[in-house]
């Protein structure tokens, strides 16, 4: 009878040692490893470019990624600093349009328009306190042919 004992002890301990390892096969399970897997590093993306082929709306991707350039280098940014910069970006200041920074009794305006005139739309972009910082839209020419509405800043630099 104790050869029996043994017998089973030892089956006992075998079995329980073969509950450890992982198994070999299709059944097979990964166990966790001390090494972590590498994570996945994201691609960066390309910053949108001018298109002069593409329509307004194209464009408003590459409109967006340059008032922001601005807005990142001076936060407190004016009508100017945004049509210098289309300009240098390759918009024609002479489709360009920009509202007064400045209100008609002296005092800093709420907000500032501009506007770019591209493939017969209009790309307009928007900065200010009041409007609850940066904004952008693709219209339609205006009758007059122009894309803001009202008086406008002569862009005379």
């Amino acid at each position: 009878m104790p050869r029996l004992l043994l017998a089973l002890a030892a089956c006992s301990a075998l079995l329980a040692l073969t509950a450890c390892t992982t198994a070999s096969g299709p059944e097979a399970t990964t166990q966790p490893s001390a090494t972590p897997a590498p994570s996945a590093t994201p691609t960066p993306t390309a910053p949108p470019v001018l298109q002069p082929d593409g329509t307004a709306a194209d464009n408003l991707a590459y409109f967006d990624f340059i008032a922001q350039s601005v807005l990142d280098a001076t936060p407190d940014a004016g009508g100017e600093a945004f049509i210098n910069a289309l300009v240098a970006g390759g918009f024609a200041k002479a489709d360009m349009e920009v509202g007064f920074d400045r209100t008609s009794v002296d005092l800093a305006a709420d907000s500032v328009q501009w506007s770019v005139r591209f493939n017969g739309d209009c790309l307009i972009g928007q900065f200010g306190p009041a409007s609850g910082g940066y904004h952008s839209i693709v219209t339609p020419t205006l009758a007059t042919g122009s894309c803001l509405i009202g008086v406008t800043r002569p862009i005379d630099w």
